[in-house]
């Protein structure tokens, strides 16, 4: 257990939830469901059950520090992993690796976005206790795949070589992006492909081997960068190095290229929360299929609306059908479920 580490990724900026979340105070670290815990607490908290403490670590903009620090004061400075720039999750995670690298050269590391929801949280960490042990016994990468309930298009897909059971590990054939209906809805009859939850557990030899391989100037500016690691001149080199990196995710980067790429498949009722429609899907629903949050929310006539109003005494709302209304901070949302992919722009 000494030689596991987890690394949260948590810079996303969550556009799709305007107005709850904005580039200021983006989604991991808004409490959605009214439970005293932000997104990003509840992902360390699943950790902190099967990893030391003082093993996690957090990667995020810079401009998030103070966020991240009052959210989580059980982390020391040093396990705040701030970047200069946002360069998508390669860079992100080659940041990290390099650095655990520095000090624990036998790390064996789960890396996690920091704003998805998991209902099973004992199953859960099952799932990551069982990743680890399989990477700490054979040179090999494992990302976690989850059995699809629908054909959904707003995940990326992992297709295996074979069906798989729950709990079961196997070779990962491809990784797809994001497909249209009619493709989700044939992944969806075929078995062989699963939700990508975007949650990767590999030994730390592994990942740099892998990202030396496939993306040499990544692992070029690392090498320069880790120089500094530890160092008074650290802080300096990053904000200097690190916008240099390609932005690339790390299934371009790495997962799509590398050979010994398994998948676990798993079932512990997981989101990432991408979405109005998604979060509609997750909180409790009435007759009528509405859900909301806030602390008094009537509806009269409704059906299929999600509703998040936390920052308001009461709320009428009258005759609306597959509707989301948010208000935060003074800022209010009304429109069709079927438009949510439009607030990106809208809320710009």
């Amino acid at each position: 257990m000494k030689d596991n580490y987890c690394v949260i990724m948590g810079g996303g900026i969550g556009s799709r939830f305007w107005p709850f979340s904005r580039e200021s105070y983006p989604k991991q670290f808004l409490d959605f469901f009214g439970s005293g815990r932000s997104l990003l607490q509840m992902t360390f908290d699943r950790f902190a059950k099967i990893i030391p403490t003082e093993n996690i670590y957090i990667v995020t903009n810079e401009s998030y520090a103070d966020l991240i620090k009052e959210q989580l004061p059980e982390l020391a400075e040093e396990q705040i992993l701030l970047e200069p720039a946002r360069r998508n999750t390669a860079p992100c995670i080659a940041y990290a690796c390099w650095k655990i690298k520095c000090r624990f050269p036998n790390a064996n590391i789960v890396v996690t976005p920091s704003d998805a929801l998991v209902i099973d949280v004992i199953g859960f960490r099952k799932v990551i206790a069982q990743a680890l042990s399989f990477t700490q016994e054979r040179k090999a990468i494992v990302t976690i795949g989850v059995k699809p309930s629908r054909p959904e298009t707003g995940y990326g897909y992992i297709k295996t070589f074979s069906s798989s059971i729950k709990n079961e590990v196997v070779k990962v054939e491809a990784f797809k992006e994001k497909p249209n209906r009619k493709v989700a809805e044939d992944y969806l009859a075929d078995g062989h492909y699963f939700w990508n939850v975007g949650i990767f557990v590999w030994h730390v030899d592994m990942i740099m081997e892998a990202i030396r391989k496939y993306t040499p100037e990544l692992a070029r500016v690392m090498d320069n960068m880790s120089l500094s690691f530890y160092t008074d001149d650290e802080k300096r080199v990053i904000g200097e190095l690190f916008p240099t990196c390609e932005k690339i995710s790390i299934d371009y980067a790495v997962m799509e290229k590398a050979k010994e790429v398994y998948m676990l498949s798993a079932e512990f009722g997981w989101s990432d929360l991408g979405s109005w429609g998604s979060l509609h899907s997750l909180l409790p629903q009435d007759m009528d299929g509405n859900s909301a949050v806030g602390s008094e929310v009537r509806m009269i006539d409704c059906a299929g609306c999600v509703v998040h109003t936390s920052d308001e005494r009461k709320v009428v709302i009258e005759g609306l059908k597959d509707y989301i209304v948010a208000e935060k901070n003074g800022q209010l949302l009304i429109c069709r479920l079927r438009n949510e992919q439009m607030i990106k722009e809208w809320g710009r």
